[in-house]
This record gives C-alpha cells, sequence and structure tokens, in this order.
C-alpha cells in the first residue's frame, strides 16, 4: 500500500484561516492520509491561548501528527521564558497531540532551524547550528542502509530561491551535508508559499518541497494551500499542491 501524508505549514493560530482549518480537516476526515506534517509556525505569537486552540484542532483528526518548532512558536512576550526555555510551549503542545512516524516507505528526520536569538534583526530567519546538524546527521548516519525514502522536515528552506541570496545561516552547508548523508527530500515551511523543486549538491540531487500557509498571513499572491505526498512501494513520490480559493 502507498504511503500519504498531508504537508500543512505556518497555521498561525492567531491569525489562522479558519475555513481553510475546517476545509483541511474535513479532507482529512474523508481521505484518511497515513500522517499530517507540520513543519512550524503552529502559532503567531506563542501565546498559550494559541497553543490550547492548535493542541484542540490537531487532537481533533485522529491521525498521526508529526510537528516542527517554527520561529514564531518561541514566546514574544515573555523574554526570560524565550532564553531560559524557549520550546517549553511548544514540547507541551508535542507532548499532547504528536507523535513519531515511520512506514515501510518513508522515514522522517527533524532538523531544527529556529534559534532563541541571533546576530541579526529580525529573528525570523533560519540558522541551523553545528549541534542541530550534528543531531540530524547522526540520525542519518544510522539510517545509512535503510532503503526507505529519507524526509528531513524543517521550518526554513535550506537554501535561497534560484539559487539567490540564502536568508538561512548555514543552510547551504547543511544542504550538502544532508545530501552526503543520504537525504532524499527535505520538506520545509517559512515562506507562506508551495514550491517543489530539485537542487544538486556534490553530484547528489535532494529535492526540496514546501508548504504554503493555512493562515491569513499571504504572500506572494498565494492563496492558503497545502502539500498530498503519495509514495509507492518503488520509492517513487507524487506530489499535489492543493490550493483553497
Amino acid at each position: 500500500m502507498p504511503t500519504r501524508f498531508f504537508h500543512i505549514s505556518d497555521v498561525h493560530f492567531g491569525v489562522e484561516d479558519p475555513a481553510a482549518l475546517a476545509h483541511v480537516a474535513d479532507v482529512i476526515r474523508k481521505e484518511r492520509p497515513d500522517a499530517l506534517i507540520c513543519t512550524g509556525d503552529l502559532t503567531q505569537r506563542a501565546k498559550h491561548s494559541e497553543y490550547a486552540a492548535a493542541a484542540e484542532w490537531f487532537a481533533a483528526l485522529d491521525v498521526p501528527v508529526v510537528l516542527e518548532p517554527g520561529n514564531h512558536d518561541m514566546p514574544y512576550y515573555n523574554l526570560i521564558e524565550r532564553f531560559a526555555d524557549p520550546y517549553r510551549r511548544y514540547r507541551r503542545l508535542k507532548e499532547r497531540v504528536a507523535s513519531d512516524f515511520a512506514s515501510e516507505h518513508v522515514v522522517l528526520v527533524p532538523l531544527k532551524t529556529t534559534v532563541r536569538a541571533q546576530p541579526r534583526f529580525p529573528w525570523s530567519d533560519g540558522v541551523v547550528t553545528r549541534n542541530s546538524l550534528a543531531d540530524t546527521l547522526a540520525r542519518l548516519s544510522d539510517l545509512a542502509d535503510d532503503p526507505r525514502v529519507v524526509i528531513v522536515t524543517a521550518h526554513h528552506p535550506l537554501l535561497g530561491p534560484d539559487d539567490r541570496h540564502n536568508p538561512t545561516i548555514g543552510g547551504d552547508k547543511a544542504f550538502t551535508a544532508l545530501a552526503a548523508a543520504g537525504a532524499d527530500i527535505v520538506i520545509s515551511g517559512h515562506v507562506h508559499r508551495p514550491f517543489d523543486e530539485v537542487r544538486t549538491r556534490g553530484g547528489r540531487a535532494v529535492r526540496m518541497i514546501g508548504a504554503g500557509t493555512l493562515s491569513t498571513r499571504l504572500r506572494h499572491g498565494e492563496p492558503a494551500s497545502y502539500q498530498v505526498l503519495t509514495f509507492d512501494d518503488d520509492g517513487r513520490v507524487a506530489v499535489d499542491l492543493r490550493r483553497l480559493s
């Protein structure tokens, strides 16, 4: 049986699009994907009320949920908590609604691209730290002989659009290292526009797939959207971009 999952991102509870969320939830109930993956920015300002709304929506889906943190998921107004324990609210949500996911066709490996602070302003763009990359590469090393499609999940795209300026610090190095380590696909969000392209580093091609947003924070003339990824027995992937009017 093929493996199929929905890939969403940048829900931004607090400024979410209720109609888009209702539509996605309804389609999930009808189509029953193997998992839902959300690559970050679950909330707008990491408020307790926003996390509570996110928890209610994800818990009601009744499918395995995989989450990644985004730059909006660390406290904006409580700087003490942001620096002392920036992912505490996110971890509580993850413990409540998320689960690990793997199938006979696909294995997921996380890469954290968010930091509590960075030497530039605003602090919204991605940073791949040495420790974060090392953790992901260690997981990929354990999968060296695994025949499944290896997908790295991150919030920020690792390369800039069309090889132009890359806003993710350490992204170029990380992408090259992930390609060498055997990653097949990197999925992400952050830019509020969907994309699907192949980049080559060190002679190895890696597919980059990005989900749009399900919030009211629309950009680039793009409506709310999400991606559906289907993997067959031979490891081929079909990507279905679904835009919402």
